[in-house]
């Protein structure tokens, strides 16, 4: 057993530690703050100031214009969340036990009341990364306050983009784990493979799907001196 004298002096040693720790923790971020001085007098560089040339400018496929080539590309991802919705119906109409259903619907609302607090927390994250974006690029970089606003814009639709595929994914799983669970008094083991990999499937099409229509956007539809600062936003919100 530890004496009295033997705890505070323990005591001591650990709050001695914290105060260290939290020592070090300051004099990082100074030493960061100091060398990042020097790089932010210089001209700033990276993907905010990058300029994308015109997309008409180059051919490629005998002939097809760089824009017309993305256009088929919004074709391709528009067809991507066809096919990610169309196996989320599939899955909703497959045959389940009631009592399996109501299982994984007590599920989903479990669910949903977590979205709603991760939401919240996003909202609050957002704020933060919101201010320090500001700081960033309107402070340290000196951007033009409307390349700001670009970077703030595109940072909450992809935070918003985030959101709403996990969103989509919690009900497809919901879905698919009671379909699953019904398929396999069967006995047949294909169904309990089969079912949990459509799912899979159409939250990961419906994720890459979504992206690409956003950074296809971007390059068809944004001037390209701006193009850098969607990105960056894009990024930032993913």
């Amino acid at each position: 057993m530890f004496s009295i004298p033997d705890t505070l002096s323990v005591e001591r040693c650990a709050a001695n530690a914290r105060f260290r720790s939290g020592l070090r923790v300051l004099m990082s971020f100074a030493a960061l703050a100091a060398a990042s001085s020097s790089l932010f007098a210089q001209e700033a560089g990276g993907e905010a100031n990058l300029k994308l040339p015109r997309l008409d400018s180059v051919t490629f496929l005998g002939g097809i214009s760089g824009s017309n080539l993305l256009m088929g590309g919004l074709v391709v991802s528009a067809l991507g969340l066809l096919f990610g919705l169309s196996i989320f119906t599939r899955l909703k109409n497959m045959p389940v036990h009631e009592s399996m259903r109501e299982v994984s619907e007590l599920i989903y609302e479990t669910c949903k009341t977590y979205l709603m607090t991760q939401g919240k927390f996003l909202c609050i994250l957002e704020a933060l990364i919101g201010v320090i974006i500001a700081f960033y690029f309107g402070v340290l970089l000196k951007f033009e306050i409307y390349k700001v606003i670009i970077i703030l814009a595109f940072s909450v639709v992809g935070i918003a983009g985030s959101f709403c595929v996990a969103a989509f994914g919690m009900r497809v799983n919901t879905f698919a784990n009671s379909r699953t669970s019904f398929a396999a008094l069967t006995g047949k083991p294909y169904p309990c493979y089969d079912i949990p990999l459509q799912a899979g499937m159409s939250i990961g099409m419906l994720l890459v799907s979504v992206e690409l229509l956003i950074m296809l956007f971007i390059l068809l539809f944004v001037p390209g001196e701006l193009a850098g600062s969607c990105f960056i936003g894009f990024a930032i919100g993913e």
